[in-house]
């Protein structure tokens, strides 16, 4: 029998949505084994004087348990 879990990230790139997923990937391949897939549910930007500054990721990721 496989088990699954699925934590919930944030992260935020400079750069783009799709840098800050891999940001993201990458930062928690360190600490957590055998990643699955990724989910992404929410995507956002912050704003300064009409441009963007940030760009932000919530996504879910799964990862099977031991």
């Amino acid at each position: 029998m496989t088990v699954i879990k699925v934590v919930e990230l944030l992260s935020n790139s400079k750069k783009s949505w799709e840098d800050a997923t891999a940001q993201a990937i990458k930062r928690a391949s360190k600490s957590i084994n055998n990643i699955r897939s990724a989910n992404v549910g929410n995507m956002s930007v912050t704003v300064e004087n009409g441009k963007i500054k940030e760009y932000r990721v919530s996504l879910k990721v799964t990862f099977e348990v031991g």
